[in-house]
């Protein structure tokens, strides 16, 4: 059995994040007001399909898929790249690879309470995030 996302998530923390957007090739200006953003990240999940946005007061993202089943994603508003996406359930864990122009993207998402967890990657660098539910 999967583990149940669905909720709305407020930033709590969000660790290496610029260098993450380093690692993504994100301009300088953009990524200095990334760092000040408050990210709420809303998830609905129904089985194993999900529509996850995250938003902001500076823009928005969203992406829907069924875990199991290789999309073809375009990161807009992120770092504007088109990536193969497969995202599947490694236990309670949420698993996203990205292939692509950068090697070793991807991200995990968990709960453990109220609390959701990423765990983003690109190349070498290791974002960590977490999230408390508002919701």
């Amino acid at each position: 059995m999967s583990a149940d996302l669905s909720g709305r998530w407020e930033l709590m923390s969000n660790e290496n994040f610029e260098d993450l957007m380093k690692a993504l090739n994100i301009d300088f200006v953009t990524r200095k007001i990334a760092l000040h953003l408050v990210q709420t990240k809303v998830i609905m999940q129904n089985g194993d399909q999900f529509v996850i946005k995250t938003q902001s007061t500076f823009r928005n993202y969203e992406v829907a898929f069924t875990v199991g089943v290789e999309f073809e994603e375009y990161t807009k508003g992120l770092d504007n790249r088109v990536v193969k996406t497969l995202i599947t359930w490694e236990g309670d864990k949420l698993v996203c690879i990205q292939k692509g122009e950068k090697a070793n993207r991807g991200w995990k998402h968990w709960v453990k309470g109220d609390m959701l967890y990423m765990e983003i990657t690109c190349e070498d660098v290791v974002c960590h995030q977490v999230f408390k539910r508002k919701e």
